[in-house]
């Protein structure tokens, strides 16, 4: 802040400099996650005033002619992408950073985070990791092709083969 309380503006695209930084990596059962993960605990605890927000997102069910039994599926796809949020966030929960933000959101993934990414001017960087062979992964293609010049804020893409720990 200047001396008249105004936010400094010396940051890039005239962004205020010391608008909190948030970290999102998508949480979902692949080791492409964990690696996203790990980069952004790190990233988090050496940046300040840094922190992470974890997504999970519980794909949609296709049509069912039974509302009430695609109800039931939503809810339980909910509650096991909540359940999974809580015991990845208890992972990397430590004196360093701040407790994560959690966010449980039903829709295609990549659509969430875009929207995610456009709403929450907080977000710094999009942490996706890449499979350490072949194919990257969806996401990774997504976000480092057509929509890649016009998000909000940069990805960071960790190879998967990359180790975050600065001891080794």
């Amino acid at each position: 802040m200047t001396s008249n309380g105004d936010a400094d503006m010396n940051g890039a695209a005239g962004v205020p400099v010391d608008r909190p930084k948030r970290y999102l990596v998508v949480v979902d059962d692949t080791p492409e996650s964990r690696t996203a993960l790990r980069y952004a605990r790190v990233r988090a605890a050496q940046t300040n005033g840094g922190s992470i927000m974890l997504l999970a997102v519980a794909e949609p069910t296709g049509f069912m002619q039974w509302g009430g039994v695609q109800s039931v599926m939503e809810a339980e796809a909910r509650a096991e992408a909540e359940a999974a949020l809580h015991a990845v966030a208890g992972e990397i929960t430590d004196a360093k950073t701040a407790p994560p933000t959690l966010r449980v959101e039903v829709g295609k993934t990549a659509d969430v985070v875009l929207q995610l990414l456009q709403e929450n001017q907080d977000i710094c960087a999009l942490v996706l990791g890449a499979s350490e062979q072949g194919d990257p992964g969806p996401l990774v293609d997504f976000f480092s092709g057509k929509v890649a010049g016009s998000l909000p804020c940069p990805v960071i893409i960790v190879p998967g083969a990359m180790s975050v720990d600065p001891h080794q």
